[in-house]
Parts: C-alpha cells; sequence; structure tokens
C-alpha cells in the first residue's frame, strides 16, 4: 500500500520498484488473492506503468490516495483475516494441470466462497473430491455410472486401483493412515449433505460457521493432492 501511495504522490516514500514487482507477482501467483487484486495492478508491470496510470486518471494526491485505498481493501481485509493457507498454491498448481475435469475452477471456487458462502464452499469441496476420483478411473479406465455412485464408492475404485485400500495393506500403520483418510471422504460426503447447498433447507438447518468451510476446503485438497500424487507416480 505505501510503496503504491509513494509512487502516486511522488513523495520518495514507501517501497521501491523491485517490492512492487515482487509482492504483484506473489498475489498474482496466489489464486487465493489474485482475483482480489485490482485490474490496474494486473496490467501494470512496474512503477513507471504504475505512474502512467494514475497520474492521469487523478489530478490531486488525495484523490490518488482514497483510489488506492478502496481499491485495495478486499485485498487488505483478506490479508488481515489470515485465511490464506501455505498448502494452497501447491494444490492449485498441481490442480490446473487438470482443467478438462473442472478441478481447478472448483478449488479457486471453494477458496473464493469459504468465507463469504460457507454452504457452497463446502459443496464445492465434495465437488473437487469427486472430479478427482472420476478423473482418475477415466484415466484408467474403470467403468462407473456417474448417475448414481456416491462420493464414498468412487473413492473406494480409485483408492482400490491406486493400492490405497487398507485392505491392500499388511503394515498396521498404513492400515491405520489409510483407514482414514477413507473416513476424510466418507465425512466430507456426509458433512455435504448436511452442511451443504445442495439441499433444501428445514426451519431448524444447522448453518456452517466459516471455520467448517475452511476445515472442509482444506481436507479435501490435501486428499485430492495425495490422489494425484499417487496416480501420477504410478504413472511415471
Amino acid at each position: 500500500m505505501n510503496t503504491l501511495i509513494g509512487h502516486a504522490t511522488q513523495d520518495g516514500c514507501g517501497g521501491t520498484e523491485q517490492d512492487y514487482v515482487q509482492l504483484r507477482k506473489y498475489f498474482l501467483d496466489n489464486p487465493a488473492t489474485k482475483e482480489l487484486l485490482p485490474s490496474w495492478v494486473r496490467v501494470n508491470r512496474n512503477t513507471s506503468q504504475f505512474w502512467q496510470f494514475i497520474k492521469y486518471k487523478f489530478t490531486t494526491y488525495a484523490e490518488r490516495r482514497d483510489f488506492i485505498w478502496n481499491e485495495m481493501n478486499p485485498l487488505l481485509e483478506f490479508c488481515e483475516s489470515r485465511q490464506s493457507f501455505p498448502a494452497e498454491k501447491t494444490i492449485s498448481e498441481v490442480f490446473s494441470k487438470f482443467d478438462e475435469a473442472g478441478i481447478h475452477s472448483a478449488w479457486q471456487k471453494a477458496l473464493e466462497r469459504k468465507s463469504s458462502d460457507p454452504e457452497g464452499a463446502i459443496t464445492i469441496s465434495r465437488t473437487i473430491l469427486e472430479s478427482v476420483c472420476k478423473h482418475i478411473l477415466d484415466e484408467i479406465g474403470v467403468e462407473y455410472d456417474s448417475n448414481k455412485i456416491e462420493l464414498s464408492d468412487l473413492y473406494k475404485k480409485a483408492a482400490n486401483e491406486l493400492n490405497l485400500s487398507p485392505s491392500q495393506h499388511t503394515e498396521d500403520i498404513f492400515k491405520q493412515i489409510l483407514g482414514g483418510c477413507s473416513g476424510i471422504v466418507n465425512g466430507l460426503g456426509s458433512l455435504r449433505n448436511k452442511l451443504g447447498d445442495a439441499h433444501g433447507k428445514g426451519k431448524t438447518n444447522i448453518r456452517p460457521a466459516p471455520r467448517h468451510a475452511e476445515l472442509a476446503v482444506n481436507l479435501s485438497g490435501s486428499m485430492a493432492l495425495f490422489l494425484l500424487k499417487t496416480f501420477n507416480a504410478r504413472q511415471s
């Protein structure tokens, strides 16, 4: 913020051009913050381009300060609420390779909605896992009824093909961990049915809090990432 205002008012304060370039790249690389950046930050790649933009848009320093504060406020609020997680970038990068299955799009929607729309984020979390399982089964050539099969059954089929079923292992620790993974997937499916927005609600319905959506989004992302990495390792 100080970097932008410093260059907009030419007062010599704030960060350098390198600071602007690095911060711009950081927020653009993170899918959780990319959409919160104003369009003029996306198109102005350095402070010289930004100066050419801002000096003609407003003639006074006060107008420029107000404009920058208002435009950057959504991103500031997001950062102050600490909603960004280290795993998000890694998961998003992996999902971006599977746009044909809609996985990357679903993950971005979940990140955007987990605070503003917890019910929607929970529903999308289930969609992420369902898409990953279907993608893996399609690639392997395993048939399934897409109109009837439940998430738990999809995961069971995918896990069996990837040697991730507890029954395929003899070591207790692996059986325990893989059993826990299965429990997470089943729980996410049930959570979506109970707290998601896929079904109509009665008068006494339970509304999920952002923390519930946050848990669902991150659990589904971690499980989907684990499945995809296991699939890629077996393919290679």
